[in-house]
């Protein structure tokens, strides 16, 4: 990967997620009905994550559209932070709005969270996962193409990883082996007709994100026990793309398509193949618990 490793480390991370919230009617201001008013309860905050992630600059996007959240701003941190104040909120049932998305192991600690209703669309609909593969993949090492063909999981397998991991506090990467083992089933249609190789590299771009750690770490245990040798690097979202499209690595499965790498997509189509989704029903948007009465974005109030 050569200077596209070093690139990777420099910029800042990009990624994908919905907006959540949750608030109780304990202590709450009121609008002019008398209902809670959530909004200024925040002060018209959206807990973030990265600056520059995808969640992120759609976040933006969706100040700018909505009149419900004119004068709003989102406080951009990281993920472990924004979690840990989603923890607080929740146990303390106080109001907070974070930007959030599946698949995360946050809706299986915290099954009562839903999705805000995004009428304009900003935050798209269902997202997909695709595997994409450099040109030349196929002809040069056609068993190593055919198994990442092959390679699709659901939502919930991921969600599976990442929520053991986060109970444990094992690396993601050691669940996916322990999740490989006991799923022999499903890890024997991804390696249907794909012979065994004798130390065939193969170098895998992902995101530092547990999604993506997840899926790489699957795809990289099955390779390995087909006798590759496989090499996973992180990356900054567009580095990722960038590495496909000039050969730097051999493929990824981090992909978030119609909506959220639509740019990087778009400019690095000619040249990528791109092998379709390996996951479906990802999302991103606003999300809020249960407990929080408002169903909409346009449930939120300007300032």
């Amino acid at each position: 990967m050569k200077k596209v490793k070093h690139l990777g480390i420099i910029f800042g991370i990009l990624a994908i997620f919905p907006l959540a919230a949750c608030g109780n009617s304990d202590g709450n201001a009121a609008d002019s009905n008398g209902e809670a008013d959530y909004s200024e309860e925040v002060d018209y905050t959206i807990t973030g994550i990265e600056p520059g992630a995808g969640i992120s600059v759609t976040t933006e996007k969706a100040i700018e559209e909505y009149d419900s959240l004119q004068g709003w701003n989102v406080e951009l941190s990281s993920t472990g932070a924004m979690m840990t104040e989603l923890r607080g909120a929740i146990e303390n049932e106080e109001p907070i709005v974070i930007t959030g998305w599946n698949p995360h192991w946050m809706f299986a600690e915290y099954p009562d969270m839903k999705y805000l209703e995004d009428p304009q669309g900003i935050y798209g609909g269902e997202e997909t996962l695709n595997s994409l593969a450099r040109i030349g993949l196929e002809e040069e090492k056609p068993e190593a193409y055919k198994l990442i063909d092959q390679f699709e999981w659901n939502v919930e397998d991921m969600e599976e990883i990442m929520y053991e991991s986060e109970q444990t506090g094992k690396a993601v990467e050691e669940v996916a082996v322990q999740w490989v083992e006991d799923n022999e089933d499903r890890v024997a249609e991804w390696v249907e007709g794909v012979e065994d190789v004798d130390g065939v590299e193969i170098e895998l771009a992902s995101t530092p994100w547990d999604s993506e750690r997840a899926s790489s770490g699957v795809l990289k245990e099955v390779m390995e026990q087909k006798g590759f040798s496989v090499t996973v690097t992180e990356l900054d979202v567009a580095i990722m793309f960038e590495s496909i499209a000039t050969g730097d690595a051999d493929a990824t499965l981090g992909a978030w398509l119609p909506i959220t790498h639509k740019d990087f997509y778009e400019a690095n189509q000619d040249n990528i193949v791109d092998l379709g989704p390996n996951l479906t029903g990802a999302k991103i948007g606003l999300v809020v618990p249960e407990y929080m009465d408002i169903d909409s974005i346009e449930d939120l109030n300007s300032k």
